[in-house]
This record gives C-alpha cells, structure tokens and sequence, in this order.
C-alpha cells in the first residue's frame, strides 16, 4: 500500500503479475475429468475437485508453486512476448513507446553484452561509496535515498490515510532484505538455513562486484547485523495490519526533537518540493531504531550497507553470473529448482517499466468490449446482493448499516483499462547506455513522476495494474474496485461457461474485492476512502468477535509439521473469501430467479451436477495448485493469502449452501455445526 520513493519500489508499482488463458486454445471453466471420484466432497472438497488437475500439473524445476493462476500467466507470457517481438519487428521509431518496449526487451535478452560488461555498470556508484570522507557521509545518505533506495529508514509520499484526496509525506522503514522479521529473529532451523543462505548469496555477488573474499565476508556481517537490528524493531505479521497504528501525525519540529539524527527535513528538500508542517510515522519503533543506528554505526558499517544496496538492486541487469548467485538463493527460501527462462525474465522487466504501454497492445488484441459489458452488469448485481447481507446483519445496527450501504454504493469499479493510459513520452531508453543504466534511468523517470503529483489533488483515474495482470484489488483509499482484463478469462470468467461456472469463478472475485471494503483493514475507511471511524462501539465490538473467531478457524490448520496458519496475518483476504462465496451465491440465485431456474434442481443438472455444485466447484477449482515445502513455509511467514487448500477447505466449512449442496453431515469432515461456524458478511 505505501508508495515508496525507493526506486525499486517504484518500479515495482508499475507492473503487477501478469496472464492469460493456456496457449491460444479456449480454455473451459470447469472440467469435470478433473474430478477425483476416489475422494469424497464431503471429507476433503480440495482435493476432490483438484487432485486430478494436479496429478496432470506435476510441478516443474522452474516453480516453487504453479496452478491456475500460472496457467494464466504462462499464456498472458506467450502473448505479451509475440506483441514485443512484433513492435521490434516493425522497426519503430525512436523515441516512441513502441522503440522503447522493444529496446528494452532486446537489452534483456543481450546476455553477451551484459555478460562482457560484468559489473562495469554499477563500478562509479560503488567507488562514489567508498570514496565518501567522514564529513560527507549524511551527504552519502541523502543520496542514497533520493537516487538508489532506502537503507535504514524512508521517506515516501502517498495519499494522506485521513484525507486521501491528498498527498502526504511519510517517515517509515526500509525494506529488509529477507522480507520479514522471523528470518533474522527465530534460530530454528528453517531460518537459520535462509539466513546463511543470505550470508552466501551476499558474499558471492560482493565478489562478484570486484571485492575480495576477506571484504565481501565484512560486508555480509554488516549487512546481517544492520538487518536484525531493524527486524527487531519492525513490527509483527500481525501488528502491521492494525492501519490506525500506522497513522502518527507529528510536526517537523516533533521529528527533529524525537529523531534528531534522521535529516528528515533535508531529504524532502532533496525531493525538490516544500517541506510540509506535518509527516507521518508509519512505525515509531523501527524509526526510533533507525535514529539509533544512523547515530551509533560505524561509516564503514554504513558504507557496506549501501554497497550491498547498489549490488542487490542491480543484480538482475548484469551479467549472469549475479543471477546465478541470486538463483542458488532462491533455491533455499523457495525450493524452486531451475531459473526462469532468459525471454521471460527480460518481458518482466520490460513489464514493470513499461507496462500500460504493453497492455494498449494487449487490449486491442485480447479482450473484447462485450467481455467488459458483463463484467458491469455482474459487477451491479453483486453489489445489489452484498446490499441485501449487510441490510439483513443480525449484528449490525442500523446506525452502521447506513454507512456501510453508502460505502457500498460509493465503490468505483474499473474494468479492464485504464480511461487515460501513462504517458512515457520522458522516460528514455537508449540501447547505446547498458541494460542497468537504462533500469536506473526508468527509477529516476518513476520516482519523478509521483513526486510531480505532489501539491496537486489526487487522481483518481489511475490503475494499480496493468491490464494484462491476472489479478483484481480493492484499494480502500480509493473505495475502489479494479478488475483488469487479465484476469476475465477462464477459470474465472468465460461467456461460454454456464452461469453457475462463472458466478462461481469471477463473480466471487468480485464479491472478495468489494468485501474487502469492509474487511479488517478497510472497514477503517469510509466512502470517501478516508480512515475515519463510522462504526459504534457495540457494532466495533462484534466484529472483532466475529473476527477472531474466523482468525482461530484457520490457526488451527497444521500446514506442516509444527507449522500452524496464521488467521490473524491472513485475516482480510480470509474475510473477503467468505464473504466473496456468500454475496456471489446470493447475485447467482438472484440471477437463475430471473430466469426460472432452481439451482438445487435435478432437472437444471450440468454434467450430472446442479448449478449449485457447479457454483463451489468451480471456485474451488481457481486455486488448484501444486507447491513445494520451502515454499509453503515462505508463503505462511510472509504472505497475507491462506494457502489454497483452506482458501477452500477452511472457508466452505462455514457456509450453509455449500453444506446443504453436497448433503454434509455431522461426522463428514468438511461439515462444521451451525453453531461453530462464523459468518461476518
């Protein structure tokens, strides 16, 4: 959610995940051959619907994990790269975003070149480092963060929580290497694996930059140390979803007296726009760390930080050498086995650059203005029928109702493209500069084109994904829903699927986002996407209740041996799966009503199924998947999505329909006792 200033971040935010259907074959919603008859719906709903599909799946060396969503992508991969190969092939200008698309693209697949250069790209940034005297190193630092990325502490702007038709500068922590906090802090065995791991992985592209083996082996040290004394600072999985607690308003002069060794003031300066009265502090701990550590380390503590900040950052645009060194990584914390091909690394980049450019391409090509069409008409009735839960909320009062229905009738919903696409016209890429300072240009023109938004009121027309992602999102500051056109294909939206397929697949999706307004984190904002409290305190109350009952459901899930989900860190996603299922089944009813039609019917059967079981199992059906261990491990410390299984397993327990469709009892394992289960939305 935070927009950082950090280059990389920035560069991130541009492109998202991205996919589309497998090949150029029509791919079917549901395929009941899928079906695995030896397992029982009424013990283990996963697998009845998906062992099949994963038997034919088997993971490959290139994945960690791979199901539907990795289907999507793969195809989305094969389009996207005929779309790039096509504009280099049309010989384009220079300057236009088509020669950019292409150039970049071809500097990806260069590995000769890249290869001969070795890490001559990066050698002035790391000599500017090490040339750095005493009484230049806040100098250093300041550079550092307007230029390169944010070691020990940022500074960023972004949409003010409490006013978001503004921007407001933030005062927060920097990015750990590792991700999160348990990978330096716990001494069990798993993250003292990923730790040394980290250590080898720091040492080999140090080396690798052009330094000895004595040297690269302080560097690791340093960075290690600088590290855990951040992650013990850094809140918890759990804490980081309290947003009210990231809100902490404070004058410049406040900033000045709590953190005099944080020169705040002088990095807006650096960003070249006026010093705001007030900023806001994320996290006062990690800060308060950072002011400790800017005052006590050592520059040479300093110094090794930042150079392994310039590496790790450039590392995936030199030579191959520095991608083998982060694969091996890789291979510890995500068990994947093989890298990803070269053409497919080299689209990602071109992607995160230059993304909205790709996807105007993609748009005209793949998604037709009827898939778009339905996907308002859908969209309309699963707000009409989130409208009717929340109307008919035993433990809602009215008072709070009439919030969250005008919450609910104030969510923007964008489909498929954005209204106004980006303007690239000042972003260059030159083929004659190296492939890295063609990145470290695209950071600079990303970073300065967000500081430009700066004073001015906050526009809302632009997207958080490019259309060719397979992915949706709700965005609380917003009060929006985005749908891009990625993601309305099959298994989640095809014209050609039954209606119960569809409702089952895309029409919860929808129902997830538009339940997120009103999950754990933005059930904080109001209509106009402010972080406003427009709850009473009874209302407040039996949520929380209702909340951490749903949160002790899936902390009681063993993923693996001793490894327990955490329903606390996964709770809004939790909260939007079940609410997704619910408002979609009740759009879906409401739909086949028009048309006469009894979901539960025999005579309305698909394939020896009713519309009702077509409905779960298809929404099952989207989170078939195979994974790995390592990965399995990594996703529970750092992702705020349960795992597959219990986005099904877990979440249908609660739900009355689903019950009554597949006849479950008590004794049956996926039936739960009415009164154990937990409904919120």
């Amino acid at each position: 959610m935070m927009l950082s200033i950090k280059k990389i971040a920035a560069l991130a935010a541009i492109g998202a995940v991205m996919a589309s259907a497998m090949a150029e074959e029509h791919t079917k919603s549901l395929n009941v051959n899928n079906l695995n008859q030896a397992v029982s719906p009424k013990n283990d709903f996963y697998h009845y619907v998906n062992q099949n599909w994963q038997d034919q799946h088997p993971l490959t060396p290139e994945h960690a994990r791979y199901g539907q969503f990795n289907i999507l992508n793969d195809s989305s991969e094969n389009r996207v790269q005929r779309l790039v190969k096509g504009l280099a092939a049309t010989n384009p200008a220079k300057g236009t975003t088509a020669y950019k698309i292409a150039t970049l693209y071809e500097q990806g697949m260069d590995s000769v070149r890249r290869n001969r250069e070795g890490a001559a790209p990066i050698k002035a940034k790391l000599a500017k480092i090490e040339n750095s005297k005493p009484n230049e190193m806040m100098d250093l630092f300041r550079w550092m963060q307007r230029y390169e990325s944010s070691p020990i502490f940022s500074v960023s702007m972004m949409e003010d929580l409490a006013n978001s038709q503004v921007y407001s500068m933030y005062v927060s922590d920097s990015n750990l290497g590792l991700g999160d906090r348990d990978y330096y802090l716990l001494n069990d065995k798993r993250n003292k694996e990923v730790r040394n791991a980290y250590i080898t992985l720091i040492e080999k592209q140090m080396q690798l930059a052009g330094y000895n083996k004595k040297d690269a082996k302080r560097i690791a040290k340093n960075v290690l140390k600088i590290e855990t004394l951040l992650a013990d600072s850094t809140w918890t999985r759990e804490q980081s979803r309290n947003l009210p607690a990231m809100y902490n308003l404070r004058t410049i002069a406040q900033i000045e007296n709590d953190y005099p060794s944080l020169p705040v003031k002088e990095m807006i300066t650096d960003l070249g726009i006026e010093v705001p009265e007030n900023v806001i502090v994320t996290c006062p701990n990690t800060v308060k760390q950072a002011d400790n550590l800017m005052r006590t380390l050592s520059d040479r503590e300093k110094k090794d930080l930042y150079l392994w900040e310039i590496v790790s950052g450039a590392s995936p645009y030199l030579s191959d050498d520095f991608s083998d060194a982060a694969f091996e990584f890789s291979k510890i914390k995500s068990g994947v086995m093989q890298q990803r091909p070269r053409w497919k690394k080299a689209l990602a980049t071109t992607e995160r650059v230059l993304g909205e450019g790709i996807g105007q391409l993609y748009v005209a090509q793949y998604f037709p203005e009827s898939s778009k069409s339905y996907m308002e008409g859908l969209v309309e009735n699963l707000r009409k029928a989130l409208g009717k839960h929340i109307i008919r909320l035993p433990w809602m009062t009215d008072d709070t109702k009439y919030e969250a229905l005008r919450k609910l009738n104030s969510v923007t919903v964008k489909i498929g493209y954005p209204d106004k696409w980006k303007d690239y016209s000042l972003l260059e890429i030159d083929p004659e500069r190296s492939y890295y300072e063609n990145m470290d240009a695209a950071g600079n023109w990303a970073v300065d084109r967000e500081l430009e938004k700066w004073g001015k009121p906050v526009d809302r027309s632009e997207w958080g994904m490019t259309p060719q992602t397979i992915n949706a999102y709700y965005n609380p500051l917003f009060n929006e829903i985005v749908f891009p056109a990625g993601i309305l294909q099959a298994p989640f939206f095809d014209p050609n699927s039954s209606d119960a397929e569809n409702y089952g697949g895309i029409g919860v999706v929808i129902g997830h986002e538009l339940t997120h307004g009103f999950d754990d984190q933005g059930c904080n904002f109001d209509a106009d996407g402010n972080m406003v409290n427009w709850w009473t305190d009874a209302d407040r109350e039996a949520f929380v209740n209702l909340t951490s009952g749903l949160g002790k459901q899936f902390d009681q899930v063993e993923i693996l041996p001793g490894l327990f989900a955490n329903g606390t860190y996964t709770m809004g996603e939790n909260i939007a799966d079940q609410g997704g299922l619910r408002v979609a089944y009740t759009a879906f009813l409401d739909s086949q009503a028009k048309k006469g039609v009894d979901v539960e019917s025999e005579d309305a059967k698909i394939e020896g199924f009713t519309p009702a079981q077509i409905f779960y199992m298809n929404y099952a059906n989207l989170w078939a998947n195979n994974i790995r261990e390592q990965e399995m491990r990594n996703l529970t410390s750092g992702d705020p999505h349960s795992l597959g299984i219990n986005r099904v397993n877990v979440t249908l327990r609660n739900i009355e329909p689903f019950i009554k469709a597949f006849d479950l009892q008590e004794g049956d394992k996926m039936f739960r006792p009415a009164a154990e289960r937990v409904i919120i939305w």
